[in-house]
């Protein structure tokens, strides 16, 4: 009986099954704004969509070398395998091939290593005066083990927090304005504690005593409440060191301000 002409043989089925589960791969991971995000929460800064950028960025990376390494591996499983025990024609070196392998990985570390310093750079960029009032200064006080918030611009009395309840019912909540620059100067009285909102995708730790370093802002995107907490263990009530995030609009934000000014505190 003549052999089918048109039948794909078994290493074209192979390949085109490899090349098919790719696809489906591809697809089902970009259905979703979540899963564009790759694990990363819902960004409410500009700060934060630099970070999702960056972060993609290196993604994209990871799978261009993971399927240059892997193309590779198939490439050398399907087309040279052993035939016979006739050993290969030997060779000592190959100039070409590896100058390739020593440039190529210099070339993807110093463009990972530019696009890091230059964000980095730009989430660390603070304005140089709140005088004008296009910056709003929060101080934030961590100690052991709550928060306190002071917006010393408006000269209202600090929110200072207790440690939560087990339901988490009376954390302090720190009100921002959206659309506007929001500086935090971080400060702690004891140990080392963590500012940390996940939304903001950005924690910076305080330092007892530290004098610089700190200080860092973001220009929220979008209103809503967003729960913070304390990114190093502090001690035994750690876990209770919980607060809030209030982003609202800034009409809102002065009349958070005005009542707590007229009443003498800001609680």
């Amino acid at each position: 009986m003549p052999a089918r002409t048109g039948a794909p043989s078994p290493r074209r089925r192979i390949l085109l099954g490899a090349a098919a589960l790719s696809m489906l791969a591809l697809a089902t991971t970009a259905c979703s704004d979540q899963e564009k995000r790759l694990g990363l929460p819902t960004p409410v800064t500009e700060q934060a969509k630099r970070v999702v950028t960056l972060w993609q960025g290196s993604w994209i990376a990871a799978f261009a070398v993971g399927a240059l390494v892997w193309g590779l591996i198939i490439w050398a499983v399907l087309f040279h395998r052993k035939r016979s025990d006739q050993l290969p024609p030997q060779v000592r070196y190959n100039l070409p091939i590896e100058m390739l392998y020593t440039v190529v990985p210099f070339i993807i570390i110093a463009v990972l290593f530019y696009f890091t310093a230059r964000d980095e750079t730009y989430l660390n960029k603070v304005s140089s005066s709140t005088s004008t009032g296009q910056v709003t200064q929060v101080n934030v006080t961590a100690f052991q083990w709550s928060w306190q918030f002071d917006y010393p611009q408006y000269h209202t009395k600090p929110i200072v927090g207790q440690p939560t309840s087990p339901d988490g019912n009376d954390k302090p909540v720190l009100v921002i304005p959206v659309g506007q620059k929001v500086r935090f100067h971080l400060v702690s009285t004891d140990v080392i504690h963590s500012f940390w909102v996940p939304s903001f995708i950005f924690k910076r730790d305080i330092l007892p005593g530290a004098k610089t370093g700190e200080d860092f802002e973001v220009t929220p995107t979008k209103t809503g409440t967003f729960e913070g907490r304390c990114a190093e263990f502090c001690g035994v009530d750690h876990s209770r060191m919980l607060f809030q995030v209030k982003i609202v609009s800034p009409q809102e934000f002065q009349q958070f301000i005005s009542s707590h000014q007229a009443s003498g505190s800001a609680q």
